[in-house]
Order: C-alpha cells, then structure tokens, then sequence
C-alpha cells in the first residue's frame, strides 16, 4: 500500500494540500499538514499531482 509522507520541517502550513485533498490531508495542531489517510488511489489522484500540490516539495509517496 502506497505511503504519504509530510516532512514538518519542510511544511509552512499554506493548506494546499488539504485544500485540494481534503481526504487525504488535514492540518494538525500547529497547522501543519498531516496525512489522514495515504489510499490516493481510491480516490482517483496520482501521486505526481499530490506532490506538486506542495510550493515547498515537502510531500513525498512511497508507493
């Protein structure tokens, strides 16, 4: 099963992510993004479009 991984060190918050995959991501407490569940595929995304969502490239998917 594929993997999403958000490095916090990396993350600014921005919301992209859950903004535009909501059933993927969420924010965390700090307004970070975290992961909610990594079955992109179910939901019809590639794992390109997710990574891209990131201005910061800190999304990556291991598949």
């Amino acid at each position: 099963m594929p993997q999403i991984i958000v490095d916090k060190n990396k993350c600014i918050g921005c919301g992209s992510c859950y903004a535009m995959y909501p059933e993927l991501f969420a924010a965390d407490a700090d307004g970070k993004s975290k992961v909610i569940s990594s079955d992109y595929q179910t939901h019809g995304y590639n794992k390109e479009e997710i990574i891209a969502v990131c201005p910061v490239s800190a999304i990556s998917v291991k598949d």
